[in-house]
């Protein structure tokens, strides 16, 4: 198994379909290149959102990327559900992202993901970014869309717990739901150190589509 050094990471550009899909994908990774690297930027973007949904969208990033050198949260209204049916201006911001926000690595939904606005995220990460670092994060649901990732980062039991922890608390809207839970979260975790034979008990994975290994001088 080959290891990637995430210090290497100096801008990070984090895109979630909904208020908490950063975190419950990647949140233990952003935690963890945050303890590595104190000259880290993030930039951090969420596009569906109500008023209740984006108050816990903001809070629980500040909370995430507290320690980072420079973050910036942009936290967008469009309409939960109906992102493919929205067409141009969704669009027009993955653009102007591109212009403002140069990242060494993005982080995003999953091509395989069953959920219309994920898989739509995904789309226009790629259609958007041709030349980056693409990891595509999962997200566990009713839809049983899970794949077997080919990547993944090994965390430390306090960046899960704070993870997890995080999660219930800032995010009360999701309570009532049935898989919003500590068990679940924990669990895919724990599975996923598993695969990746980690010496961790917990890790998150990734699918990597495309990586270029080095550069001909």
């Amino acid at each position: 198994m080959i290891s990637c050094n995430l210090n290497r990471f100096k801008r990070v550009l984090c895109l979630g379909a909904h208020s908490d899909d950063i975190e419950i994908g990647c949140g233990g990774t952003v935690l963890r290149m945050i303890e590595q690297s104190k000259s880290i930027e993030f930039y951090w973007l969420v596009l569906c959102s109500n008023p209740t949904r984006a108050k816990e969208a903001r809070r629980s990033a500040n909370v995430f990327l507290r320690g980072a050198r420079h973050k910036t949260i942009v936290v967008k209204s469009f309409r939960d559900g109906f992102l493919p049916y929205l067409g141009p201006p969704v669009k027009e911001c993955f653009e102007e992202l591109k212009q403002g926000f140069t990242p060494d690595v993005i982080l995003t939904h999953c091509r395989h993901d069953l959920h219309q606005d994920h898989r739509l995220v995904c789309e226009l990460t790629w259609n958007t970014f041709r030349n980056h670092f693409i990891l595509e994060y999962e997200i566990p649901k009713y839809d049983a869309d899970l794949r077997s990732p080919n990547f993944f980062v090994p965390l430390s039991d306090a960046q899960a717990r704070k993870k997890v922890k995080s999660l219930i608390r800032y995010f009360n809207t999701q309570q009532n739901k049935q898989w919003f839970s500590e068990e679940l979260f924990y669990g895919l975790m724990r599975l996923r150190a598993t695969e990746a034979a980690s010496p961790a008990r917990y890790a998150e994975a990734f699918c990597c589509r495309k990586m270029l290994l080095g550069t001909l001088n």
